[in-house]
């Protein structure tokens, strides 16, 4: 074999290394991808709390999933409020939705691989491992917590420390997640940091209710209308 074809041969092979290798990268990142099955979302949906109720969460939480290479069903950790009807003689009361009723069985894993909770009851415990190291959004980076510019850790659920749909009263999710004004929605501290260590101010799902439902109203308390997303299959 000559000199010249000893060399494009060994060109070739490179070549060849090279490429496997990238293509095994790839397939990596696929597979992390895949073993995803919790985050909180990298960005809101640009109108407040408004997404168009649950539907249009779940629709938020699948599209940014896919966009990080994930092809799970999802569900956004969200709970609705009950509703009073005086309408007619005798108040009729329809129960809420509960957010941990809409997300699975689990266990979940973060975008590396961490495990958040082995079941339903574990995540609603004091196991949780929710923090600022692990409240990682959907292409496996941190979220913003208190002392960070800006301040995001005000993550919106609408729901009670349980995961129940509250029965505080008043507006607590946004007349449903579908008001960019007027209202409230309970929120949740995602680093478990708060004004103080009282067990709600340091809640990950409930800590306090937003200041309004606007685009511009949730940065007031430190929000950016983020929602925490969970793998249903």
């Amino acid at each position: 074999m000559t000199k010249t074809l000893k060399y494009k041969t060994f060109l070739a092979a490179l070549a060849l290394s090279v490429c496997g290798g990238i293509s095994a990268g790839n397939a990596q990142s696929a597979t992390d991808a895949e073993k995803m099955s919790f985050f909180i979302t990298s960005n809101g949906a640009g109108d407040g709390a408004n997404f168009g109720g649950l539907e249009g969460a779940d629709s938020h939480c699948t599209k940014l999933a896919k966009s990080a290479g994930s092809s799970k069903s999802w569900a956004a950790y969200l709970s609705t409020s009950m509703v009073i009807d005086r309408s007619s003689g005798s108040p009729k009361v329809t129960d809420g939705i509960s957010a941990r009723d809409r997300i699975g069985k689990g266990p979940w894993h973060n975008a590396k691989g961490v495990l958040i909770a082995k079941d339903v009851d574990d995540l609603h415990s004091a196991n949780a491992n929710i923090n600022l190291e692990t409240g990682l959004n959907e292409n496996g980076k941190p979220v913003n917590g208190r002392g960070s510019k800006p301040n995001e850790h005000d993550i919106l659920t609408g729901t009670d420390s349980n995961g129940y749909f509250s029965t505080a009263g008043g507006d607590t999710t946004c007349s449903n997640w579908t008001s960019n004004g007027k209202g409230s929605a309970i929120v949740g501290h995602h680093d478990r940091v708060g004004l103080n260590k009282s067990r709600n101010m340091i809640s990950w799902n409930s800590s306090h209710g937003s200041a309004g439902c606007g685009e511009a109203d949730l940065p007031k308390t430190g929000g950016a209308g983020l929602l925490y997303c969970f793998a249903t299959d």
